[in-house]
């Protein structure tokens, strides 16, 4: 048989390229015979870098950027091999893996370190980049970002009813090599920037946001939103996706006139289209993903669902691979015909399961396999 393995990353214990790997070798413990084909994937967020340079071709860089709370720290970017195209991830300058649980600050986190990966890769002539926004600290619309890119941001002496109440934005000294590049940004969910739905609401409190910060950071994006709406002419708050990222969605579409081209496009289909998962799909019998948890975010555009999609539409058949598997999350993936297969055979705390590293990983490959031996076919 030839098996491709193409899981996202266990969040909090294994990336996508050791998942890949522990499931190989528990499936060559018992079938040593099958070509087995390796696509580690992400979907925008944490470890997607590692995911996409693992595919080969690119270049590991490193560059001065600002983290969350605006200390300098060294963080990485890709390059293809032919200098054209750039991966670019949030989380290495502004995720919340670059903040101890102690240091969460919704209020005050910011995306410059993102803009300052940005520039790098500008810096570099490439003419195209990718950017994955998920995983991040921040709540700041993007403002970071477009502060890092030139705009210049001033409190504004507009009356407080009117449009940019209390900010105005100045995109006139935007970095003109903007122009130059197409940007194609990797983003996995639908909400606006602002409202029970926002960026806020539904994500500050895995940040650190209490109910008041909540309130406080949709009050303070909505006066961004007015500030940069008016600079660029145009209204994304409502625009699904906007708010990704802390609203880095948002910051992005209203550039998007700035860039040569610019796209906002799932971060799974982004990904696979970077590493060819789609022509190495043709050549296989069986492909194998799978993620930490399988259950209603699943839904959601995670990585799971999105190769099950592509397996499904090339007919090829798919076994899910989870952490946790969640009734919701096997409902999800019902219509695609895909099997889902939990990583432990018993219930185990969740704890336990982040410290168990790649062993769990290698058995599942091994019980998969064996149960594909015995299937008749």
């Amino acid at each position: 048989m030839r098996v491709l393995i193409a899981p996202d990353s266990f969040k909090g214990s294994l990336t996508s390229v050791e998942v890949a790997r522990a499931l190989a070798e528990g499936w060559r413990r018992v079938r040593p015979d099958d070509e087995i084909d390796l696509v580690p994937l992400a979907d925008g967020g944490e470890g997607t870098l590692a995911a996409v340079e693992a595919a080969g071709g690119w270049e590991r860089h490193v560059a001065r950027a600002r983290d969350p709370l605006e200390r300098w720290i060294d963080a990485a970017w890709l390059l293809a091999a032919d200098g054209r195209t750039a991966f670019v991830e949030l989380a290495a300058a502004s995720g919340l893996s670059r903040l101890a649980t102690g240091e969460l600050d919704p209020m005050g986190a910011t995306t410059h370190g993102t803009g300052d990966l940005l520039l790098a890769a500008i810096d570099a002539a490439a003419e195209r980049v990718v950017l994955g926004i998920g995983g991040s600290a921040t709540t700041d619309g993007g403002r970071g970002i477009v502060e890092a890119l030139g705009a210049t941001v001033v409190a504004s002496a507009v009356a407080a009813s009117g449009p940019g109440a209390g900010l105005r934005v100045d995109v006139g000294s935007l970095d003109p090599r903007l122009g130059r590049v197409e940007l194609d940004v990797a983003c996995d969910v639908q909400n606006p920037l602002l409202g029970p739905t926002g960026a806020a609401a539904t994500y500050g409190p895995q940040k650190g946001a209490t109910a008041n910060q909540v309130e406080g950071l949709d009050a303070r994006n909505a006066t961004w939103a007015d500030a940069l709406e008016a600079a660029t002419g145009r209204r994304e708050r409502d625009a699904p996706g906007a708010g990704a990222a802390g609203g880095v969605g948002f910051a992005m579409l209203c550039l998007a006139g700035r860039f040569r081209r610019f796209a906002l496009r799932s971060g799974i289909e982004l990904v696979m289209a970077t590493v060819g998962f789609g022509e190495r799909l043709e050549a296989a019998d069986l492909v194998i993903t799978g993620e930490g948890r399988i259950d209603a975010q699943t839904a959601f555009g995670k990585t799971a669902l999105g190769v099950a999609r592509r397996a499904r539409g090339a007919g090829v058949r798919c076994i899910a691979v989870g952490g946790g598997v969640e009734p919701a999350g096997i409902e999800a993936l019902a219509p695609l015909v895909v099997e889902v297969v939990p990583v432990w055979e018993r219930a185990v705390p969740l704890a336990v399961a982040m410290a168990a590293g790649a062993a769990p990983l290698i058995e599942c490959g091994a019980r998969m396999a064996a149960m594909e031996s015995a299937a008749p076919r």
